[in-house]
């Protein structure tokens, strides 16, 4: 080093020029961009990491996602959060969702620690009041500060949860003690919990009432058989609530012994007519989902009166399956008022009437199925078509204004949840988004602006916005909004070569994944045809795809080529019937096959086949696959549809091909 620096010097003297060494190579670490440091906040949220949120929340100040930041941040260290900070952020973040949602937060925490002055304060301005919670705790607050009558209130919203949760318990705690509640509304909520299966319910109700029989509810829980065995009376204290629970749980394993069991003279005489009631009720619905044609027998065991609203609709499923039109009509009568606003009983309330030629019948149910016709929906095509119209697409609405889009591009709160959506934080920018357009200071979008905003989403290409928007409009409908077709040489082109109707690809995708190319569901299915990766590798050897990789399904095209095949497939294996392809399409040919073994052999109404399918979600399924395909086929052809000619009967005969089902993972 030292002959180095002489070097220099000597040659400097002399006035030579000597080579630069070239410098040392120093790494520097690039900056994280704004957009990754909201990620990594949304991460460290997750983790409830506190101190790293509060460090890099002063580095995305003034990024447009600043709100959700400062939200995350604050909420992450709530507890321990002074209430004149919390206060600063309501009033900095004034007007948006992020606000709102804080003010969610605190007043839960409020409710747990009974801070009743500060609730009462901040309750009125909280907007959004859709957390049970919460308005559980608003009731209890008003109980315990103004004797208010607020026991209907809290037993409807306590007895609707399906999850246990503080707030709801501590008001029907508060209302036991000051016996306005009843404690049969405590076991009929532990009914429930047996009944979801969810036995946290259960204990969590009756540790309201009798701590000590928490432990017994366990054992009911996991052996009912045995603990019915060494009962033989139920006039000691809660017995008989105790053997109605392990009637309920027995129930879910073994139908007949529960029917039996429940038969025997000493439970009819020492449970109530409640009581009984409310587990035949479970037995019918039980027995109506495995489609036995016992159901209505063990229903009409028990009185109507006494059932829960599940058990209700599924007599009257029951009643459809087996066409007997007065016990259709009777058990939509025995309905609440919710449930008989729902078109699909409204339909088969109208459907029963005519089937019986009641005095007017005819009148009767062409006003019921005006009440709901249009192209909207599977029971209000339906009621259209027994009106003798087709299903045509509505007239499109007015063009918007450049004002009324440009008042969409300029709401804060579309702009901040499609930008969230854009990073990544697709969970955070729909919630922000759904607040948007039906929860602010306005009381809600009109039609127009809900339009404006669907218009804004489809322009983004963020199409589930785009068309749960436009589904919000009651008059003024664009079809070209609620059933767009994105990727559509694509589709089209792939449907044509395995022979499917693209209508009906359309209609799936649609209900699959909203098009979204990236979606990605909790059980692992991916893509827009949302494939299972076992279902895509089976899929990709059956048509000779070689070379497939579990990664390739995230293709788009590979995507589309892999879902049409096995839709392709499913078609052929189940002779056509577009209703039993979606089924098959979403519960796996397996679980279809076992349904139609239940079939009469002469075949049934297909709508009838799809009100009957035991899981809620494949029920849905089915009936929206088949209404959105009726309605692309309207607007891909230009000509009106029939969605009766697209659900046709269903028979035993339409058994799938054993190989199919049975080789299928």
């Amino acid at each position: 080093m030292q002959f180095q620096v002489i070097l220099t010097s000597f040659a400097l003297a002399l006035g030579l020029a000597l080579p630069l060494a070239a410098p040392a190579k120093v790494k520097v670490r690039a900056k994280p961009s704004a957009d990754a440091l909201v990620q990594d906040m949304a991460d460290a949220y997750k983790k409830l990491d506190r101190k790293r949120l509060t460090a890099l929340l002063p580095q995305v100040r003034g990024h447009v996602l600043e709100p959700w930041a400062a939200y995350w941040e604050l909420s992450a260290r709530l507890e321990d959060a002074r209430p004149a900070e919390i206060r600063d952020f309501l009033g900095r973040y004034a007007g948006t969702y992020q606000e709102d949602r804080l003010r969610n937060d605190w007043l839960l925490l409020l409710g747990r620690r009974r801070d009743w002055a500060t609730f009462l304060a901040e309750y009125p301005k909280y907007r959004m009041n859709d957390d049970g919670s919460v308005r559980c705790y608003a009731l209890l607050a008003q109980a315990e500060t103004s004797e208010a009558d607020v026991a209907e209130q809290v037993q409807e919203l306590w007895l609707a949860q399906r999850e246990p949760e503080e707030g709801c318990t501590a008001a029907v705690a508060q209302q036991l003690q000051a016996e306005k509640i009843k404690p049969l509304v405590v076991w009929q909520r532990a009914r429930l919990g047996f009944e979801y299966d969810k036995p946290q319910i259960a204990r969590q109700a009756v540790n309201l009432l009798k701590p000590e029989l928490v432990q017994t509810v366990n054992t009911i829980y996991s052996q009912p058989a045995r603990y019915l065995e060494g009962r033989v009376t139920a006039i000691l204290p809660h017995s008989k609530e105790l053997v109605t629970l392990a009637l309920i749980r027995l129930a879910d394993s073994k139908l007949e012994a529960t029917a039996d069991e429940l038969s025997q003279l000493r439970w009819k005489i020492q449970l109530t007519q409640e009581e009984v009631s409310w587990v035949w009720g479970v037995v019918g619905k039980r027995a109506a989902r495995l489609l036995s044609d016992d159901a209505l027998v063990y229903y009409a065991q028990g009185n109507p009166a006494f059932m829960h609203g599940e058990h209700l609709l599924w007599r009257v499923r029951a009643a459809l399956r087996a066409r007997d039109w007065v016990q259709v009509q009777d058990a939509i009568a025995s309905l609440n008022e919710s449930q008989m606003r729902d078109p699909a009983w409204i339909y088969w309330r109208a459907r029963a009437l005519l089937a019986l030629q009641a005095p007017d019948a005819d009148l009767r149910a062409r006003t019921l199925f005006k009440s709901i016709a249009s192209p909207r929906g599977f029971y209000e095509q339906l009621a259209l078509e027994e009106l003798g119209e087709l299903i045509t697409p509505p007239a499109a609405p007015e063009p918007l204004s450049e004002n009324e889009k440009t008042a969409a591009r300029d709401n804060a709160g579309l702009r901040r949840a499609l930008y969230a959506i854009k990073i990544g934080l697709r969970s955070d920018g729909v919630r922000e988004w759904n607040y948007s357009i039906s929860l602010h200071q306005r009381g809600g979008m009109g039609e127009r602006e809900l339009l404006a905003a669907a218009a804004l989403a489809c322009e983004q290409q963020v199409w589930d916005r785009c068309i749960n928007t436009s589904e919000r409009t009651r008059q003024q409908i664009d079809v070209e909004q609620r059933f767009p077709m994105p990727h559509k040489q694509a589709v089209v082109q792939r449907a044509g070569q395995v022979g499917l109707d693209p209508a009906y690809v359309y209609g799936l995708i649609r209900q699959e994944s909203r098009f979204i190319v990236d979606a990605q569901s909790s059980v692992g299915a991916s893509g827009l045809m949302q494939v299972m990766p076992a279902t895509a590798r089976w899929t990709a050897r059956r048509i000779g795809m070689h070379g497939f990789k579990p990664k390739h399904i995230h293709d788009r095209d590979t995507n589309i080529a892999i879902g049409t095949s096995y839709l392709k497939l499913v078609l052929d294996a189940f002779d056509g019937s577009m209703p039993l392809a979606a089924a098959a399409y979403n519960a796996g040919p397996t679980r279809v096959r076992s349904w139609l073994e239940q079939t009469p052999e002469a075949g049934i109404e297909a709508a009838i086949w799809a009100e009957n399918v035991p899981f809620h979600e494949t029920r849905d399924y089915v009936k929206k696959v088949l209404a959105n395909a009726t309605n692309y086929a309207a607007l891909i052809t230009g000509e009106p549809q029939s969605l009766k000619a697209r659900l046709g009967t269903i028979g035993a005969a339409r058994m799938a091909k054993a190989e199919l089902g049975e080789s299928l993972p």
